[in-house]
């Protein structure tokens, strides 16, 4: 049978999609070596994967479909082995498309599988788009928050990091959390110099502000579905939703150089047809 027609068959039958990219530092088998955007990179390696991995099928598939597709192209991916361990630093962005805040738990298990590692050494979190107006409150970030200080006590991960808070909304996060938080970024797109206010705030309360360029939205629901279509012929695509994006480095300490770095994509099929 025809890659396309196993692909089809098995995508209209998963309900879950499980996809990572494997390292991009040698980017030679995606299209666009240098991607204008991070949103541009992603959609890329969803595509890309996704191809690779329906291209790498067997011809005839099992009787019984599994409902969760686990994307991974295994030469493309390698874990990290105890004896570097201690000579890497492996940083997480999560990005959070729907505030349902158990999806952390399963990002970070799923890292650290995919990754070889126990523990992730940091993970900053963008939370789920707000609509058009609103703004961040303490409130959106607490149960998030809450999530993380859980792995952190359960030493999943080793620090926690927020991402686009203003001075007044770090603060009110520092006080009222247990663990507080490590670092904030800041996107440099929004203010061209660091604000004074954060910069004071950081600098006392020893909180290290990086500057990041991803947009608000790194993957709109639109462009996930154009990706996963563009992989294979006739897939159905319209009731699949992304549920969230981890985005890892993995650097080396002693040089500052990255090792490795690379996506995790989770999605799933609603029940709406």
């Amino acid at each position: 049978m025809e890659p396309h027609v196993n692909a089809k068959q098995l995508f209209n039958h998963a309900t879950t999609l499980k996809l990572h990219t494997g390292n991009l530092v040698n980017r030679s088998r995606l299209k666009k070596k240098c991607p204008s955007s991070t949103s541009e990179e992603l959609q890329d390696c969803i595509q890309g994967t996704l191809s690779e991995w329906f291209a790498a099928m067997p011809s005839s598939l099992d009787s019984e479909l599994p409902s969760v597709l686990d994307c991974t192209i295994p030469e493309n991916t390698e874990a990290i082995t105890p004896e570097e361990r201690e000579e890497l630093k492996v940083s997480v962005k999560l990005f959070l498309t729907e505030s349902d805040h158990s999806s952390i738990r399963s990002a970070v298990d799923m890292a650290c599988l995919s990754l070889g590692v126990s523990q992730l050494d940091s993970v900053i979190i963008a939370p789920p788009p707000l609509p058009e107006g609103e703004a961040q409150t303490l409130t959106h970030l607490q149960p998030l928050w809450k999530e993380l200080e859980s792995l952190v006590q359960s030493q999943k991960i080793a620090a926690i990091g927020t991402s686009d808070l203003d001075k007044t909304l770090l603060e009110q996060l520092y006080n009222w959390a247990q663990v507080k938080p490590s670092s904030n970024q800041v996107n440099l797109a929004s203010c061209c110099v660091m604000p004074p206010d954060l910069t004071a705030f950081a600098k006392e309360f020893d909180i290290q502000l990086l500057t990041h360029n991803d947009p608000k939205e790194l993957i709109s629901a639109a462009g996930f579905q154009e990706a996963v279509q563009g992989s294979s012929k006739d897939l159905q695509v319209a009731n699949w939703r992304l549920e969230w994006v981890l985005r890892y480095s993995i650097i080396v300490k002693s040089r500052g150089i990255i090792k490795a770095k690379g996506y995790i994509v989770h999605a799933k099929k609603s029940n709406d047809h």
